[in-house]
């Protein structure tokens, strides 16, 4: 297990109950007690947990952090099949091109491609490129990377790398937090590193995000507002945070 995921998850049991020992994170991850010490006020120095004496406590200012995927994908389902659904009217013309970020909204889209639509699709996700491997109408192309557990997604320097010699036309990219004054963000380094590539290498970015990620800051930033484009989210967002948003110069849309 990589530091990252190993300090996501102690953040996670933390969340959940409250409160664990140093010992018992020690004994739970079979690391030293020094690297449960270290995690913890990595952990703490982002507002995920408190220290206190002999353990830690939930934090006070909770982030988003990373859950599995099977579980993300039942959270607000509703919403992101709808927020898939109005992402349509964002995609390029046929023989364009798209970038296609990982996560529970973005497979969502995946599945609603257009049979009839050529596209060249470029995606880090595994399972958007499986979802996509069978159609005849897509030019397919997966990153390289290694792929983390937890958002089944490629990552590291050859994607990051890859992604430096795209220009697509479309990148349609998912968040775990969004606000305006710190932007789009995620809670892991190497996730965020691609997101931030790919937003880099698209003309216009397209942001798929449920009202709930509005107003949260995860750790990692990947992108500013003023690189966005367009936000596709519910009718729950808030409508002074969509005002301020379109005020930003940014497309609204609410499906």
């Amino acid at each position: 297990m990589y530091a990252e995921e190993r300090q996501q998850a102690i953040a996670q049991l933390v969340t959940e109950t409250g409160r664990w020992s140093v010992n018992d994170l020690a004994s739970r991850f079979k690391v030293t007690t020094e690297t449960v010490r270290r995690d913890l006020s990595t952990l703490e120095s982002i507002g995920l947990v408190r220290r206190v004496h002999g353990g830690a406590v939930a934090g006070d200012r909770l982030a988003v952090i990373d859950t599995a995927i099977g579980e993300r994908d039942v959270a607000h389902a509703e919403q992101k099949d709808r927020i898939a659904q109005a992402a349509l009217g964002q995609l390029p013309v046929a023989g364009g091109s798209v970038l296609l970020d990982a996560g529970t909204t973005t497979s969502r889209l995946a599945a609603a491609l257009p049979s009839d639509l050529p596209l060249v699709v470029i995606t880090h996700a595994v399972p958007v490129a499986a979802r996509l491997a069978p159609r005849g109408n897509l030019d397919l192309h997966l990153l390289p990377g290694r792929v983390r557990p937890t958002t089944q997604a490629a990552v590291g320097a050859d994607a990051v790398a890859a992604l430096g010699e795209v220009r697509a036309d479309v990148a349609f990219v998912g968040t775990n937090g969004l606000t305006l004054e710190y932007g789009l963000s995620t809670p892991d380094i190497e996730e965020a590193a691609v997101k931030r590539a790919m937003v880099r290498s698209a003309r216009r970015v397209v942001v798929l995000a449920d009202s709930s990620k509005l107003g949260v800051e995860s750790p990692v930033r990947f992108a500013t507002i003023d690189q966005l484009d367009v936000v596709v989210t519910d009718p729950g967002i808030d409508a002074g945070d969509r005002s301020a948003l379109e005020r930003s110069g940014i497309e609204v849309i609410v499906a």
